[in-house]
């Protein structure tokens, strides 16, 4: 009887989970950088290891950019947006995010959190925003971008680009946002008159490029805790565990966007105007709430989700549908209150003084970002090197930034999947009401 070598007995590696691996690269982070501080002969070492996490950081830029575009154009393409329905769910995923961004800015300028964290990270090599202007940009002594505010006007002539490869060169996600939009509605376009099956070539390519970066990525978010590690080393080699003193306030800041728009905006509405009382919506749909923060997420929750509504909430099958297949694009405000609330908190920390408009672009920017990878798993930890670059930061701020934010994210994540499952339910509760015509009592 043939027998099987003994390397073919040897099991497979055990399976650790990524927050699991994270927490452990932090840990090591810290360890290694209190050997490399200021004090050690080795204190050469911080500048290696920082560059070593910082090219991590560019090449998750760099991939991120092409993701967001093959993203929306597949989807646009997959996606039949028709009738009043389609209507009513993005208007009310419009008026979500609103509040969500409101909510936001709110915080972040009423209690200024990010000022504690002045002098816990490093200030050199920081740019003034440009927000996708041609404007050339000048390194001022002290980061004082308040005294040059650039007006909506400038802005919005901004975000036309000069090519259409300046974007992907200068990553430039709103311009690639655009070109992405305009393309995938112009395919969309010409397979109404008659050229689908060319249509349905250019789909196929982009379902192709869609995956293989996605797999590219996959590589990427397998070497995130080396860089975490590295990342880590050189801030605590830096400045000392101390750094990491003031982390509670970025956590605070975070949970009370989270609490204030999911817990009590998202009740309320369910309750006022879907008829779906506490009781029920947080009670019944706890189910999925509670998987969606445990497998970290949203889209992976879908099958339970639609049960719980469908089944529990007693909602139409349409209208649980229309949500959470549907809007599953445009209902990430757990990703984009995050991503706003994160990029203005290191702006404080830095020094700088936003005007209301460039706040305004940096919530575009991840309203939109957030819309072009949903459902891609770590997508917060992904695209917020880009949200951070358009708040105007350098490459080694960003660097030091998610050093600093990377041991609480693998919580804060799970904390972003249940809002977002949250979303989807309340647009299912609201599209129901509005979409059924209400039966007499």
């Amino acid at each position: 009887m043939h027998q099987q070598p003994p390397y073919a007995e040897l099991r497979k590696k055990p399976y650790v989970p990524f927050y699991l691996q994270v927490i452990v690269a932090v840990l090591f982070g810290c360890a290694a950088g209190v050997y490399f501080g200021k004090d050690s002969a080795h204190y050469w070492a911080n500048d290696s290891l920082g560059e070593v996490g910082l090219a991590v950081i560019r090449l998750l830029k760099i991939l991120a950019v092409p993701l967001i575009f093959v993203a929306i154009v597949d989807t646009i393409l997959k996606t039949e947006i028709t009738g009043r329905n389609a209507i009513r769910v993005i208007t009310i995923c419009f008026v979500n995010v609103t509040v969500a961004m409101v909510i936001g800015l709110a915080i972040m300028n009423a209690f200024e959190p990010g000022k504690h964290w002045r002098g816990r990270m490093a200030t050199e090599a920081v740019q003034p925003i440009k927000h996708a202007t041609n404007q050339p940009s000048v390194e001022p002594a002290k980061p004082e971008l308040g005294k040059n505010k650039i007006s909506p006007i400038q802005i919005i002539s901004g975000l036309v680009p000069d090519s259409l490869i300046d974007p992907f060169i200068k990553n430039n996600t709103i311009g690639v946002i655009i070109i992405a939009l305009l393309f995938g509605f112009a395919f969309k376009h010409q397979r109404r008159v008659g050229s689908s099956e060319r249509v349905a070539q250019i789909e196929a390519i982009a379902e192709t490029c869609l995956n293989a970066t996605l797999t590219v990525i996959g590589y990427v978010v397998k070497i995130i805790p080396y860089a975490v590690f590295c990342l880590v080393g050189a801030a605590v080699g830096k400045s000392g565990l101390g750094v990491f003193s003031v982390l509670w306030i970025f956590l605070v800041t975070i949970l009370a966007g989270f609490f204030l728009h999911a817990l009590c905006y998202y009740t309320l509405v369910a309750w006022l105007v879907g008829k779906k009382s506490p009781k029920l919506y947080l009670g019944k749909g706890a189910d999925a709430i509670i998987t969606g923060f445990s497998v970290n997420s949203s889209l992976a929750t879908m099958p339970l989700t639609l049960k719980t509504l469908t089944g529990r909430m007693a909602v139409s099958d349409t209208s649980a549908r229309m949500s959470v297949c549907f809007a599953t694009n445009l209902n990430n405000d757990g990703i984009t209150l995050y991503e706003a609330m994160a990029a203005l908190f290191v702006s404080q920390a830095l020094g700088f003084d936003l005007s209301l408009s460039q706040q305004v672009f940096i919530v575009l920017v991840s309203i939109f970002v957030s819309m072009g990878i949903a459902g891609i798993p770590e997508a917060g930890l992904i695209i917020l090197p880009l949200v951070l670059s358009a708040s105007g930061l350098s490459d080694q701020s960003i660097a030091i930034a998610i050093a600093l934010i990377v041991p609480i994210d693998w919580f804060i994540a799970r904390l972003r999947s249940a809002v977002n499952v949250m979303s989807d339910m309340v647009v299912a509760i609201m599209l129901d009401r509005f979409s059924v015509p209400s039966k007499p009592h």
